[in-house]
């Protein structure tokens, strides 16, 4: 054993019960945690009486401004779902959109209070960012839009094939991942703006773009000729999309998450935009506490008790949000279908 190696461990070994290591002494201390009850976030967000919202700067079926500005997609419904729970108004939300590189700097900054912008939650990202996923909303996986050929029928066809990816995102690894797995040549062509990559796959600079392929079907739709390009058959990685928060605020946390269960937690019970006012009556002890009829979940968030209430009225449940934005671009639900019907879609329990 070295000297030093002898010395520390001497040290420690003579230390009083009780005392901190030499080792834990010299460690800078961690920051003190907000208390249990506060919210510095939600604090803020009453304060200034709207809630910042990060989305992308425009991917087909999640976020993306219509012709007037005005913007539509799955991830912008759950932010208005989100304005509606926290402060009775699904308009009181303003969208910041971001790049795949600037979106999580934009939240540990402090710009946004929270970032839905189909990002993916991963290892790496939930432990070394300093951030915190909400609910899991939505499964996709990556996949390649490839211009069409004869003969092209799968992924493994692309060998030697130029293709484009965002940086910033998981798709610049996956691309390497599955190349090398399949003992193919692929070359990427890395950029950062959305539109730059589309130009260059419908241009022919690249041959296949590399992306999660909800958001592919919904770039096939946006090409010249759409009919030009395919979406091959394999799923390439686990995508599992999530609301995300900045560290050190549970309360915020608590809320943005169980806002998003809530609506998967509406649709298994049948309760729509539609139907709201109706099923305030329901006898289901499941749909009273969603509703706010009983159970006082609102208030144990520091929220309204009918904070569902008006979230499900404003952006309706998940099946509803689902049909609205990304049915309309081809999409099937698949993974994505309720527990209960063979998916993956699953609400911790409502009680």
């Amino acid at each position: 054993m070295k000297l030093h190696a002898l010395l520390a461990a001497a040290a420690l070994a003579c230390a009083p019960l009780g005392a901190p290591s030499p080792a834990l002494a010299q460690a800078p201390a961690a920051p003190a945690p907000a208390a249990r009850g506060a919210s510095p976030v939600f604090d803020a967000v009453r304060a200034r009486d709207h809630i910042r919202c990060g989305v992308s700067q425009g991917t087909p079926g999640f976020s993306v401004p219509d012709g007037q500005g005005v913007w539509r997609g799955f991830d912008v419904d759950f932010c208005r779902a989100l304005a509606a729970a926290v402060l009775g108004d699904p308009n009181k939300v303003r969208f910041q959109p971001y790049s795949a590189q600037q979106r999580f700097t934009a939240l540990q900054s402090g710009e946004i209070d929270v970032l839905a912008r189909n990002t993916t939650y991963t290892f790496q990202r939930d432990i070394q960012l300093g951030l915190e996923y909400g609910a899991i909303l939505y499964y996709d996986g990556a996949g390649f839009l490839a211009r069409r050929q004869p003969g092209l029928t799968n992924a493994r066809g692309l060998d030697g094939a130029t293709v484009c990816v965002q940086t910033g995102t998981t798709n610049e690894l996956i691309v390497a991942d599955f190349a090398r797995a399949n003992r193919i040549r692929l070359q990427p062509l890395v950029m950062q703006n959305l539109e730059e990559i589309l130009q260059a796959l419908f241009s022919g600079r690249c041959d296949a773009m590399n992306w999660d392929r909800a958001a592919l079907a919904g770039t096939r739709l946006r090409a010249p000729r759409p009919d030009d390009y395919v979406l091959l058959p394999e799923v390439l990685s686990k995508e599992p999309y999530s609301p995300v928060v900045a560290q050190g605020d549970v309360r915020w946390l608590e809320i943005v998450r169980w806002v998003g269960f809530a609506l998967i937690e509406a649709e298994e019970n049948g309760v729509t935009s539609a139907n709201v006012d109706e099923m305030l009556r329901s006898p289901d002890p499941q749909v009273q506490r969603l509703l706010g009829v009983s159970g006082g979940f609102g208030q144990m968030l520091g929220i309204d008790n009918r904070w569902m209430y008006s979230a499900i009225k404003a952006s309706g449940n998940w099946g509803e949000i689902f049909e609205r934005n990304l049915a309309p671009l081809g999409i099937d639900r698949g993974i994505n279908r309720l527990w209960s019907q063979g998916g993956t879609l699953y609400a911790p329990a409502f009680r």
